[in-house]
């Protein structure tokens, strides 16, 4: 009996959750199987109409938007929907007091009006291809791990160069399940991307912080961006001379009501899963990483909204950095609470039980019989090494201003030491606007509590063997004022001068400086000791992990099996379907603009909201979006989605824009770990709504018309 509910178990998670919902598909893998069972849900969808390598489809109207989102294009015309989240740093870089396009929201009316946005790009997928052999050239059984690795890397190395392509495009090659596969992707980068529209934040970020994971959502997560080309429509440097990306393949859009049940289709560039995961390591994230990495943001937050609370200027300032710091923050709590409420540590080991049964049942290799003894010794001796990493980069990377700009510093001295004249003068120009410009959206006050507290956490929990015992945390307020007063890393206008020195006098000032000397004792550790050691345990865990996808594979051979994220180009589907948090609750699938009035609460950073839409809301002021009397706001779904995701199209059964994804519920966020179908869904703003905003609160006419839109 107990074999039968151990192997009805199985069958649960690697067949019955993917019977109704696709997981994470490479799209040049879709099968007539997948296209089927999407059919039996109500697509409409052909597998060349979703991807083909050689004609028009769905595939050449998504871009990854700025290398960490999803974006769809909307119009012949190089017109993008993505998240406003997603370019929020954008819409916040063009704002001033004067032009406060964060609170006010930003409206352009003609191309002309259109912002440039240095350094941002978009990139097109065009080809997929499974190269798997190729890159496997010359790699046979007598070779270790570190000779595979590195005959892999020589292949990939002239693939990546000699794959066919066209002058304007690159080649990408990345490995899936664990570095079993390798696919190779074509693309094109285009790097002239200029702002058209954003709602204000109170639209675009309604319920902030609040609401941030949780439903119901009322936000109107979205943005709209173009693409500009060369005269030729290829990829083009900023100009004034370009002109908008011109297209035949782009969404049209449905404005249709939506329902629970119906299809939808998720494509885009999730970010990073881990599901295949042995139990020993999730555990270990739950009990020992994520508290840590949990504790450090709550604390930074609670210092930056200390602030904002009271000081207007100083919440434009941080806005940004505390959305991004509490994006995770939360996430992991949410995170851990999932992984403990469904049992997913034990449903794990039940699984590994069933997996030895297998191992031995189809003679496979015998080291599959002891592989969990093995990850159970790595993993122990992971713990501290991965918690001393998790420190350092949240400590003097991440959440604090002044130690990061040590770490970049460092770098640049590395650079010159190691690499010589020529590689320092490239990476200090590099570095120069990262550098200074990070003074733009910065407060001494805050970020010197910040840095203090921060170290105080380093000294109470970074794990003995990888402390620096040369710091006395009883000195901090001393050494804080010693650094934010005379240091180079906190006077904008010295650290100008200092990036533009010669190696030997830059290096002479930081040999002097107090901020960088303190810094510069734990950077050291961090790649003297730790991050070596991380190497070395990683490279033994990856290996493992390796061969113990490989096993799953076999024990497998007959059933579907999704690979991890890794940020390359997917496909996700399901159905619109609410979920129970908890006992005796029930979520609807489709929230209205009567629930933000009901969060409405005025003055309030993430409550207040437009007069306009309060007026609309009055007179019922929704047509032609909403016929009903209710309009609708944002909507849930059963797609896998994750980080990355974030602005990715939302499909009808007809391949029409009906959303933008962009987020999940906080129950389900272990679905970077473990998909559950009854609690995992992801959150998309209703395509209805978004255009609701553009005519009638942005008042902005001419996106409408541009936008091809079927009622």
């Amino acid at each position: 009996m107990k074999k039968i509910l151990v192997l009805l178990l199985v069958t649960f998670l690697f067949q019955n959750s993917r019977s109704q919902n696709g997981r994470m598909i490479i799209p040049s893998e879709l099968s007539n199987d997948l296209i089927s069972r999407m059919q039996e849900m109500g697509s409409k969808l052909t597998a060349d109409a979703i991807y083909s390598p050689d004609k028009t489809s769905l595939n050449d109207a998504v871009i990854q938007f700025n290398g960490g989102c999803t974006g769809e294009i909307v119009s012949p015309d190089g017109l993008i929907l993505t998240n406003h989240h997603c370019g929020y740093s954008a819409i916040q870089s063009h704002s001033t007091f004067e032009h406060n396009y964060v609170k006010d929201g930003f409206w352009s009316q003609s191309l002309a009006e259109e912002l440039p946005n240095p350094g941002m790009y978009v990139t097109f997928v065009r080809k997929i291809e499974n190269i798997t052999d190729k890159v496997m050239e010359g790699i046979d059984d007598t070779m270790d791990e570190t000779q595979k690795k590195s005959m892999i890397q020589k292949n990939i190395n002239r693939l990546e160069k000699t794959l066919p392509k066209k002058d304007w495009q690159e080649i990408q090659i990345k490995s899936f399940y664990d570095g079993n596969s390798y696919y190779a992707f074509t693309i094109e980068n285009y790097k002239d991307i200029r702002l058209v529209a954003a709602p204000p934040s109170s639209i675009g970020k309604f319920g902030a912080d609040t609401d941030n994971w949780m439903w119901p959502r009322h936000t109107g997560d979205f943005s709209v961006f173009r693409i500009y080309a060369g005269k030729n429509n290829r990829p083009a440097e900023y100009s004034p001379d370009n002109v908008p990306y011109h297209t035949d393949s782009y969404f049209k859009i449905s404005i249709k009501p939506k329902k629970a049940g119906d299809f939808f289709l998720i494509y885009g560039f999730p970010g990073r899963t881990q599901e295949y995961l042995p139990a020993v390591a999730v555990q270990q994230k739950v009990e020992v990483i994520n508290p840590a990495r949990i504790k450090t943001r709550k604390t930074v937050l609670d210092i930056m909204k200390s602030y904002m609370s009271k000081n207007d200027t100083i919440k434009l300032q941080y806005t940004a950095k505390y959305a991004r710091i509490a994006n995770y923050w939360k996430k992991w709590i949410g995170e851990n609470q999932g992984i403990k409420r469904t049992g997913v540590i034990e449903k794990k080991k039940d699984f590994e039980k069933y997996f030895i049964s297998q191992a031995q049942a189809k003679k496979m290799d015998p080291d599959y019989l002891r592989i969990f003894n093995l990850f159970e010794n790595l993993y122990k001796e992971n713990r501290d090494i991965e918690l001393a990493r998790n420190y350092f980069i949240e400590i003097f990377y991440l959440n604090n201003d002044l130690l990061k700009r040590a770490l970049l510093l460092y770098n640049l001295k590395q650079t010159y030491e190691k690499q010589g004249k020529e590689s320092f003068a490239e990476l200090q120009k590099k570095y120069a606007g990262r550098l200074t410009g990070s003074f733009k959206n910065y407060n001494t006050t805050v970020d010197k509590d910040i840095f203090k507290a921060l170290m105080k956490l380093y000294a109470a929990y970074m794990p003995a063997a990888y402390k620096n015992t040369s710091f006395n945390p009883d000195n901090i307020d001393d050494i804080a004022e010693n650094i934010y007063q005379n240091s180079v890393l906190n006077n904008p206008d010295e650290l100008k001068k200092l990036l533009h020195k010669g190696p030997k006098k830059f290096i002479k000032i930081l040999d002097n400086d107090p901020g960088y000397l303190f810094a510069e004792k734990f950077i050291k550790d961090y790649y003297q000791k730790i991050a070596p050691d991380y190497q070395n345990i990683r490279s033994k865990i990856n290996n493992l992990q390796k061969k113990y996808m490989k096993g799953i594979q076999q024990v497998f051979d007959n059933r579907p099996l999704y690979p991890d994220a890794n940020g390359t180009l997917r496909i996700t589907y399901g159905v619109i379907k609410g979920y129970e948090p908890h006992d005796a609750v029930y979520y609807f699938p489709i929230s209205h603009v009567k629930g933000i009035i009901e969060k409405y609460i005025p003055g309030d950073y993430e409550f207040d909201i437009p007069k306009k839409l309060i007026d609309l809301y009055k007179n019922k002021d929704y047509k032609p979006y909403s016929n009903s009397g209710e309009m609708p706001v944002d909507f849930l779904g059963t797609a896998h989605t994750t980080g990355g995701n974030s602005g990715s199209p939302a499909i009808n059964k007809e391949g029409e824009l009906i959303g933008i994804n962009f987020d999940r519920v906080w129950e389900g966020t272990m679905s970077d770990l473990y998909y559950d179908q009854k609690i995992c869904r992801n959150i998309m703003v209703d395509i209805n709504y978004v255009l609701f905003v553009i005519d009638k609160i942005g008042n902005d006419k001419r996106l409408i018309k541009e936008m091809s839109i079927t009622k």
